[in-house]
């Protein structure tokens, strides 16, 4: 079997376990907050926003250091950092006397943690380009599951255990995972020495890099868009659940399926369409998923029974999947030889800003019409990410190159952005 593969199925393994640790919190954190003191619903879904969006926040501010670290010393160092991080943090979760300090504790968790871009680095700089989409789309397929299972055994736990006790369940997972990356998992890391990173550059040249190719800039702001969207349900879910379950319903374990069904449809759609991608090409694909998803969206604003919510986050989760894994794999192609680090650490934060728009936005948009609401503001946001993808995105992905600066560092004269002449294959 191939080292790559290899890599390839133990990170499959452990981040699955990561994810769904991270998630197992999930479906009971708008409960938390009642439990520690705030009622009105309104601001339940207003401080869900913000401590949803604090971790986004910071991880939007560090993840180029991380990236650029990673570039240096290692992926697979990035990954140990990022989960046993996390097992310290949420252990501390519950251990919080107030919303303000699981706001804090949030915001220092978007700080030290971020293993999905710290895993897709690693998978990034192992597997062969033409690979890219299988194996982005089976590492996708391990996060979903992971989203998937985490929320539904996260609300049993929370039934049956209580809030606190499953955050300290989630730092264990957590520190499972990291023993498993860091006895199993193998890296071949050879540093990208001084001169070939003052020939590369860092997060400048990653940046100018995305602004100078209107097909990189058009993944980016689709990658953006269809994030902000998915974060603005986020923090209103298992409040718009409540509303549809009579009083004394187990909404922990309800709340937990329906957060988890949506991630399954990904699970299912990602390694399906990323495989699809590779001999179809991205565009045609990532135009009918991001349509596709804004249709779903839709009944999911006017449901009563929360059976046919299932049915409806299954089916949005699908389209989702199969656009955020095909975007992936579009990244992983365009990405310079040596710098996945820098580019998906510049991704990360991307997401991250989106993550911590998303929450807001639809926090916003409920307290001012109604819980229903977002799910019509994410339908309209799917759409338009359709559109920056049919406008932007080329027939021909044109490959970014490296930049080229000059010694003294003068962006002035920067020598080469991006080389035209090798564009990729992709109908």
């Amino acid at each position: 079997m191939p080292h790559w593969q290899r890599t390839l199925y133990t990170l499959w393994v452990t981040q699955f376990i990561a994810v769904a640790g991270f998630s197992f919190v999930t479906p009971f954190v708008p409960y938390y907050i009642q439990e520690l003191g705030v009622t009105d619903v309104r601001q339940v879904g207003i401080w869900a926003g913000l401590v949803t969006s604090a971790q986004a926040v910071s991880m939007a501010l560090i993840a180029p250091v991380w990236g650029a670290l990673a570039d240096r010393y290692g992926r697979k160092l990035m990954v140990l950092r990022a989960t046993f991080g996390g097992a310290v943090i949420l252990t501390l979760m519950g251990f919080v006397s107030n919303v303000q300090q699981l706001m804090a504790l949030r915001f220092v968790q978007g700080l030290f943690t971020g293993t999905v871009p710290a895993t897709m680095a690693l998978v990034a700089a192992t597997a062969p380009k033409e690979r890219s989409g299988m194996a982005m789309g089976s590492l996708q397929t391990a996060i979903y599951l992971g989203v998937s299972l985490g929320p539904l055994l996260g609300g049993i736990s929370g039934d049956a255990l209580g809030y606190r006790p499953s955050f300290w369940v989630t730092g264990a997972l957590l520190f499972i995972s990291g023993l498993l990356v860091m006895f199993f998992v193998h890296e071949e890391f050879h540093p990208v020495t001084s001169a070939g990173r003052s020939k590369e550059g860092g997060y400048v040249a990653g940046l100018l890099m995305v602004l100078s190719s209107m097909s990189l800039l058009a993944a980016f702001a689709a990658r953006i868009l269809l994030r902000i969207g998915n974060g603005a349900i986020n923090p209103i879910l298992p409040l718009y659940v409540q509303t549809l379950l009579p009083v004394g319903a187990q909404i922990g374990i309800v709340t937990g399926l329906i957060s988890g069904v949506s991630s399954l449809g990904s699970a299912v759609g990602a390694p399906i369409i990323g495989s699809w991608s590779d001999r179809l090409g991205q565009r045609r694909l990532l135009i009918i998923c991001a349509a596709a998803a804004g249709i779903f969206f839709v009944p999911q604003a006017f449901v009563r029974d929360p059976r046919w919510l299932i049915i409806w986050q299954f089916c949005s989760g699908f389209a989702v999947g199969g656009t955020l894994a095909t975007l992936t794999a579009l990244l992983a192609k365009l990405t310079p030889e040596g710098r996945a680090g820098v580019v998906f650490g510049l991704d990360s934060s991307a997401m991250a800003v989106s993550n911590a728009t998303g929450p807001l936005a639809g926090a916003a948009v409920a307290a001012a019409w109604g819980l229903r609401a977002p799910f019509l503001l994410t339908s309209l946001i799917s759409w338009a990410a359709a559109f920056v993808i049919g406008i932007g995105v080329r027939s021909r992905q044109e490959r970014s190159q490296p930049v080229v600066l000059s010694p003294a560092g003068n962006l002035g004269r920067v020598s080469a952005i991006i080389s035209r002449s090798d564009r990729l294959n992709d109908r």
